[in-house]
């Protein structure tokens, strides 16, 4: 697909796709960048839920359930979150957790203080492939909204995002955080 299209076009550094459609609205964005770092050290820094603040719009960190354990499967975590002036907590769980190859983890609850309502919201992935220059880094949001009618998503996504729909919002948030991504984990490398 557009993906394996990418690595012929590896100088352009990126590219986008949007990859499932659910009737009206997009269930699954996608974007990569090319990170002039091998996959470990891509995937230890993203891995790293404490420091998501540094790259992410939207993500102003995280706390670990269990601070000291390495993260792995079934972690739990807090992340703290704002956007355009609202802030709110989330609960999410790692799903998979494979050192330099890929990470994702689950938002399952949602809380303005405190995440206290259970309720499936996205899937965060981030797959590392080493290429040509070093690793390529893809980002991918899934709205794990399935229960949620089209019409209430219509109208809810266009309140909290300013947005058509979260995909068309999210596309501009993980463009965003591969780019800072980027820019750091290099600088880190050149600077070392």
């Amino acid at each position: 697909m557009a993906a394996d299209t990418c690595r012929g076009v590896a100088a352009a550094d990126r590219v986008g796709l949007v990859l499932n459609t659910r009737q009206s609205r997009t269930t699954e964005v996608s974007d990569s960048v090319v990170v002039a770092v091998d996959p470990q050290t891509a995937y230890e820094r993203v891995g790293d839920v404490t420091q998501m603040g540094r790259w992410s719009p939207e993500n102003t960190g995280a706390v670990l359930a269990d601070p000291g354990a390495p993260v792995s499967a079934g972690a739990r975590f807090v992340g703290s979150n704002v956007r355009r002036g609202f802030r709110w907590q989330t609960e999410c769980v790692v799903t998979a957790a494979e050192p330099g190859s890929r990470f994702a983890f689950a938002v399952r609850k949602f809380g303005i203080g405190k995440p206290l309502l259970p309720v499936a919201i996205a899937t965060w992935e981030y797959r590392f492939e080493p290429v040509d220059g070093g690793t390529k880094v893809t980002e991918i949001w899934h709205d794990d909204r399935a229960k949620w009618p089209d019409a209430v998503v219509s109208i809810y996504d266009r309140l909290v995002t300013g947005k058509r729909g979260f995909a068309e919002f999210q596309r501009g948030n993980i463009r965003r955080t591969l780019d800072r991504l980027k820019s750091e984990l290099e600088a880190e490398a050149t600077s070392a």
